[in-house]
């Protein structure tokens, strides 16, 4: 991609976290930028255009997140063998690492904001909010903890889950963002101390049987 498309799509980017996807044109993108909505359109077909651009990024971030914390990057139905192998350690170090990623990555902030002031005008984006900020993530824990035997996955998935969705919006208003990161860590080790003696135990029994 070329420097001057990665210009366009972020100044895009900051200004549909501002003031929402639909409040933005391409002449507010083009005038941000100072340059013609013609020299904008040699690069992109229009607005839509831009926001597919968007997305695309943000699936080939995920997938690079998943690959460098080896965890599964797809649904349980895919990569069923990879949920069973991904230990709960592993689950916390990636959730740590996707906390600073969602808050401190500029890309990743600004879509979240994006994301979040657009899903009470647009189907569309209440849809991709679920998937990436709310009922997505829950419902990856929880296939995760079903998958490694973990009784009430899905409880205890809303009961690891629920403080970094809390927390990202007290870091958004925090001045200490610093500290809102240190809470984070600290609610989502305290949060698995009985699932790893769960999960040894259900690794022990099942080395037993074999």
């Amino acid at each position: 991609m070329s420097n001057t498309k990665e210009q366009i799509l972020i100044t895009a980017l900051h200004l549909f976290a501002e003031n929402g996807y639909e409040a933005v044109s391409v002449s507010d993108i083009a005038g941000k930028l100072g340059m013609t909505k013609g020299a904008l359109y040699r690069h992109f077909k229009n607005k839509r255009d831009i926001f597919e651009s968007l997305l695309a990024c943000m699936e080939e971030n995920d997938a690079k997140n998943a690959s460098e914390h080896d965890v599964p990057e797809d649904s349980l139905s895919e990569m069923e063998e990879e949920y069973q192998n991904t230990s709960v350690e592993s689950l916390v170090e990636f959730s740590k690492a996707m906390f600073r990623y969602w808050t401190e990555d500029d890309f990743a902030s600004s879509f979240r904001k994006m994301l979040t002031l657009e899903q009470f005008r647009s189907k569309e984006m209440a849809d991709l909010y679920q998937q990436y900020l709310a009922s997505g993530p829950l419902n990856y824990v929880k296939d995760l903890f079903s998958s490694k035997g973990i009784k009430n996955a899905e409880q205890r998935a809303v009961e690891f889950y629920s403080p970094m969705f809390l927390l990202y919006s007290v870091y958004d208003g925090s001045p200490k963002k610093e500290k809102v990161l240190q809470m984070a860590d600290k609610a989502i080790e305290e949060s698995v101390k009985d699932l790893l003696t769960e999960e040894k135990n259900n690794e022990q029994r099942l080395y037993n049987q074999t």
